[in-house]
């Protein structure tokens, strides 16, 4: 898993250089709103397309040449930003970047399922998770130690992405997956992706708790600097409770896997959906009271929140035969993208009309859902194999 997690982690610094590097050149005075805004839509775009085409990829090539040509692609995104201003380039780039990104995250993902087992998938999936959250964190610290302002910003962000291509060279071959199901394997039947409705079938509350973990991870922390200025904070507070969350988020991913590799996960998720609510309204209700109230609530969200990903897609996996699993990631990494780009302007709507607070009347309803389809995955029956043969053939 070593080589995996360094190449992941590698690339993702530099995508967090690049998208950090991008905003601020921007920013700069005299670049056309138009322009702006179109470079900077052409990154969930570009996430978007790679979630739809790299399930064939991965068919023809196989997870770790796919890979490979991933990370190639995403070097060739990155450098082209060391070599040109012109920005109506940048917008082919951020393009590139964005599927390169969801791609990498599909193949990683669906790998994992494959090489786990029961036992270990949440374990596994929380270190993945942890090691993303870990990148963001670290590009953030170098955009800083490179300097915001510093013309060396985008080589140096190519260059991370360079040695994460190097990383897959060096660290050698990924270990093998477990050998496919002869009857599959001897199958001339092409495998049909499961679209929404037919992992809804599968896993109730994991379609509904991707999508809710799309909506609160780009809500919480797009908009918390917007929540923080509407209530009164400095911008250190405001910038201190966005770094409160992030921890919450890395810290409980190691424990929160353990435990859903020893308890049931749909319970699991039914306690986070739970949790989720309950903190969303006292973050409503009290979060103008007590500023140090505030950082223990917004902790304690993030502990939550944060990890209902990785359960959700933990438990997913277990109920999808092998030949599903790439497409499956391809299709939950969708709806985890369209709860990214879609719900930020219906939250920031809300505080307009009813206040600050009413960012936590979308993220807490979002929690609901995951508690009833939690509710709802727990009454209903088991999935049997010929239910799941019956979802295949509709899909």
């Amino acid at each position: 898993m070593l080589p995996i997690m360094v190449g992941i982690c590698l690339a993702c610094i530099g995508s967090a250089m690049l998208t950090t590097a991008v905003s601020l050149h921007l920013g700069k005075p005299g670049i056309s709103p138009q322009v702006v805004q179109i470079v900077l839509t052409a990154y969930p775009v570009g996430f978007l397309v790679g979630c739809l085409v790299t399930r064939p990829a991965v068919a023809q090539y196989g997870h770790e040449r796919t890979f490979v040509a991933i990370l190639m692609l995403a070097l060739l995104a990155a450098s082209g930003f060391a070599f040109t201003d012109f920005l109506p380039s940048w917008i082919c780039f951020r393009l590139l970047g964005g599927m390169a990104m969801a791609s990498l995250f599909v193949v990683c993902e669906s790998w994992i399922n494959l090489y786990a087992e029961q036992h270990n998938r949440g374990a596994l999936f929380s270190l993945y998770m942890l090691t993303t959250a870990i990148a963001v964190l670290l590009g953030q610290l170098l955009v800083g130690l490179v300097g915001p302002q510093s013309p060396h910003l985008f080589p140096v962000a190519a260059a991370t992405v360079l040695l994460a291509l190097i990383s897959k060279f060096v660290g050698g071959r990924w270990p093998a997956l477990p050998t496919a199901d002869p009857d599959h394997a001897s199958s001339a039947r092409p495998v049909k992706r499961l679209g929404p409705l037919a992992l809804f079938r599968l896993a109730p509350v994991t379609v509904v708790a991707i999508f809710q973990g799309g909506i609160t991870n780009m809500n919480i922390f797009v908009l918390t600097p917007i929540y923080g200025t509407q209530i009164g904070l400095s911008a250190a507070t405001t910038v201190g409770l966005v770094t409160t969350i992030s921890i919450a988020g890395m810290l409980a991913q190691t424990p929160v896997g353990w435990l859903s590799d020893r308890f049931e996960r749909r319970i699991i998720l039914l306690v986070q959906g739970i949790l989720s609510v309950t903190l969303c309204a006292a973050i409503a209700w009290l979060g103008n009271f007590s500023v140090p109230l505030l950082f223990v609530l917004f902790f304690l969200y993030g502990c939550t929140a944060l990890t209902v990903y990785p359960v959700a897609m933990a438990f997913g996996a277990s109920q999808l035969h092998s030949r599903h699993m790439v497409g499956a990631s391809g299709t939950l990494l969708l709806l985890y993208s369209i709860g990214n780009v879609a719900t930020p302007g219906i939250s920031a709507g809300l505080m307009d009309h009813m206040g600050a607070p009413a960012m936590f009347l979308l993220l807490g309803g979002g929690a609901v859902l995951v508690t009833l389809a939690a509710c709802y995955n727990l009454l209903r029956r088991p999935v049997t194999l010929a239910a799941m043969q019956a979802i295949e053939e509709r899909a």
